[in-house]
């Protein structure tokens, strides 16, 4: 608590929230959610998953385990990957008329956050964009509490069981906004990390680097302190800036991305690391949930806002798509060398709990360094080369920083000020590494 990162500011906050959801974490653990979800006291409950899970063993799993335990199980699973408002509001149609007591979700992110949403317009009406901060959205209030929800993760990066935080994309904007309240935090997470095995190498390179940026953005944003005192602790958001206890698990979880990541992608028999790896998802999903993210999961918006004709091998969804973990990593370094300027010594030791070589680095080479261990990471793991990787060029800059300074919220939170420009240069910046 006396870190000097954390150190007082004139009229900053003084204190921080910490939150999260009862956890169990554990191979074989998702065959406990209906012992976990009878303990609500409920008796019908709605399970959401997208269309790929649907007729597969991790559902049926879970919906045994359910049914075993007297649970009453109505399905829903028209979420597309990447969710839009759309899929939100037929969940929320299908909660009402379904009259089920929790909801428990299985599925990637995508599924997580869906879930989530579809519970706010459940109890609240309207539609997501209400819900958005404005001046996107209408700012409508959030209160609680919503149905109790079971989240279980079945991929290995976006956190989303631990988050009060719910990423969709906007049909009509045709592009991402982030609904971000206490409530939307579910109230238990079963990670089970056996549901990884059979994920292909890109699914956990992809989601392995969401969990990268999640840890690293947590490690490096502006501390709580430099954020504004809230008038009322009731008011206050879990994003809330880096703090004491955001550092514990996102330090962790960067470990576990330089010792496993390549591991987990490169190996599909190497249980170890995809184990590590879930694990460090749900680290860094609990450290962000409470200090929040900020550049490169803002200037992720602007490609996914603007991506067009792209395809994704090994994903199944129609163009154009880019998997959000690529979307975040392909600026990641150039954002990294550009926010180390800030707060270079807090950027070098991220660069050294990823396994950096950084002999004879000084604080000066904190962004360098850094910079270079992530784009060694990415070719390791078969990542595009930038953002002309996926198909963009100088001509889209001036686009990209347009879109992405929308994202007010994540911009504030990271510890050096950018504004159009600066966000030009990063994207220039990141078009190739090697």
């Amino acid at each position: 608590m006396g870190c000097q990162y954390f150190a007082p500011t004139p009229d900053g906050a003084d204190s921080f929230t910490v939150a999260m959801p009862r956890l169990t974490v554990g191979r074989g653990t998702l065959s406990e959610v209906g012992a976990r979800t009878a303990a609500l006291s409920v008796r019908r409950v709605a399970l959401f998953t997208d269309p790929y899970l649907l007729d597969g063993p991790l559902v049926a799993i879970a919906r045994k385990s359910l049914e075993d335990a007297g649970i009453e199980v109505v399905v829903f699973s028209d979420i597309r990957v990447e969710p839009d408002d759309e899929s939100v509001s037929r969940g929320a149609a299908f909660l009402r008329d379904a009259r089920c007591e929790a909801m428990v979700s299985v599925g990637g992110g995508s599924v997580i956050d869906a879930a989530k949403a579809a519970l706010v317009l459940h109890r609240h009406g309207g539609n997501p964009i209400d819900y958005f901060a404005a001046p996107v959205g209408g700012g409508q209030a959030i209160t609680g509490p919503l149905l109790p929800h079971v989240a279980c993760p079945t991929t290995s990066g976006t956190g989303s069981e631990c988050t009060s935080i719910s990423v969709l994309r906007i049909t009509s904007l045709n592009t991402k906004f982030v609904i971000a309240h206490p409530c939307l935090l579910p109230t238990i997470a079963i990670v089970d990390p056996q549901v990884c095995d059979s994920l292909p190498a890109n699914a956990v390179a992809s989601t392995g680097f969401d969990l990268c940026c999640h840890a690293l953005e947590c490690y490096t944003a502006r501390a709580y302190t430099q954020h504004a005192k809230v008038a009322s602790p009731n008011a206050r958001q879990y994003i809330q800036g880096a703090n004491p206890f955001s550092d514990i698990a996102a330090v962790e979880a960067l470990k576990i991305v330089g010792e496993y990541l390549e591991r987990g992608v490169n190996d599909a028999t190497d249980t170890q690391a995809r184990d590590q790896l879930m694990w460090g998802a749900t680290l860094a999903g609990i450290a962000f949930g409470n200090s929040g993210t900020h550049l490169p999961h803002a200037m992720s918006y602007g490609v996914t806002h603007l991506m067009s004709d792209i395809t994704t091998e090994g994903y199944p969804v129609k163009t154009p798509f880019v998997p959000h973990g690529i979307s975040v990593i392909v600026n990641a370094p150039s954002i990294m060398a550009y926010t180390a300027q800030a707060t270079p010594e807090r950027h070098l030791e991220g660069a050294r709990y990823l396994l950096a070589d950084d002999k004879g680095a000084t604080i000066d080479d904190a962004g360098e360094v850094l910079a270079n261990r992530m784009v060694q990471l990415m070719k390791a793991t078969d990542m595009p080369n930038g953002l002309s990787g996926i198909g963009f060029d100088e001509s889209h800059i001036q686009a990209l920083a347009s879109s992405s300074m929308r994202q007010g919220r994540a911009i504030a939170n990271a510890p050096r000020d950018s504004n159009q420009v600066d966000l030009e240069n990063m994207y220039r910046n990141a078009l190739s590494y090697w």
